[in-house]
């Protein structure tokens, strides 16, 4: 363990473990935590035991020496980690990771149709929307959980994220109609009908600075003409692609196409040059799973509302 230098007072990270069920690891489990500070310099080493340990007598520079980075990992599980995680002495700074099984798949058994329409009652409804009966919506989504699992699990991801985000007025969720049931729903975005006043919220957003525009929109997003990406974290913001000439009316009330997404990097030149391009020379997409674990540990080290999707990785 790192000792501070004469007459600089020491920190402390507190780092604790959770696994895909958002519960901490399991106590027999011996995860290898390391932890280097922002000089690059790897401070702390070691295998522990359990899901929770506080790291003491972490140098403190007063500069960029202070951002550290903290990776977990442990046999059968993914590693994860997260940076920077920022000390200064006298109250140990927390971090949260989640670290997947390797083996581990989507656990849907909270997200039956029954238990969603109750637990989720506006997720549910915005599911159900368009449908031409009750019982064809539950049709409809059940081919849907039942076969393709990772599309489900983007949806939730995006839903779950969307519904935390303040508007000058309400959620993006707030304003989506209709899921497009067209083959575009995919693994890492999904396409909806919104009513058309949400470009004005999430451009209000945005002059407040939470939102930041997207230059080079079509792109990125064939016949889009207008971004915005979420910059409230470093990892796993929420995306808004408009359509705005792609319009249809539901109820009476004039809505667009809409695209949301979630990308792994807040950065445009690291997203377009780790994500966009790998995943089109690969074939790849935006894997849930990853979004999953990054959009959670991002918001319990923001201290927002727990990003809780009615699902879980198990």
């Amino acid at each position: 363990m790192a000792s501070p230098g004469f007459g600089v007072k020491p920190c402390a990270i507190t780092i604790n473990l959770f696994d895909g069920s958002r519960q901490p690891l399991p106590a027999a489990t011996e995860p290898l935590v390391t932890v280097h500070d922002g000089n690059q310099n790897c401070v702390y080493r070691e295998f522990t035991k359990g899901s929770s340990l506080t790291i003491q007598g972490l140098p403190f520079f007063n500069n960029f020496g202070d951002c550290y980075t903290v990776v977990a990992s442990a046999k059968g599980y993914a590693q994860a980690g997260f940076t920077p995680v920022r000390v200064s002495p006298g109250t140990p700074a927390v971090v949260d990771l989640m670290l997947l099984g390797k083996d581990a798949s989507f656990n849907f058994s909270q997200a039956r149709w029954d238990r969603l329409r109750q637990s989720h009652p506006s997720i549910a409804a915005l599911l159900a929307a368009g449908a031409a009966s009750p019982a064809a919506a539950e049709e409809r989504y059940t081919e849907l959980l039942e076969n393709r699992a990772p599309v489900l699990a983007c949806f939730f991801n995006l839903v779950t994220a969307m519904s935390h985000i303040q508007l000058p007025s309400g959620t993006p969720l707030d304003y989506f109609r209709e899921p497009i049931w067209d083959g575009t729903m995919q693994a890492d975005r999904f396409f909806a009908w919104a009513a058309r006043p949400l470009v004005e919220q999430v451009r209000r957003a945005a002059a407040q600075g939470l939102f930041a525009p997207e230059p080079g929109t079509a792109l990125f997003h064939e016949g889009a003409t207008c971004s915005f990406k979420q910059v409230q974290f470093g990892e796993a913001n929420v995306q808004l692609t408009f359509h705005e000439n792609d319009t249809n009316t539901i109820a009476g009330e004039e809505c667009i196409k809409v695209e949301p997404d979630i990308d792994y990097y807040k950065d445009l030149g690291a997203h377009a040059l780790l994500e966009v391009i790998a995943n089109k020379v690969t074939g790849a997409v935006t894997d849930p799973r990853q979004v999953y674990v990054l959009r959670w540990i991002a918001g319990r080290h923001a201290g927002v509302p727990e990003f809780d999707p009615p699902y879980s990785i198990v």
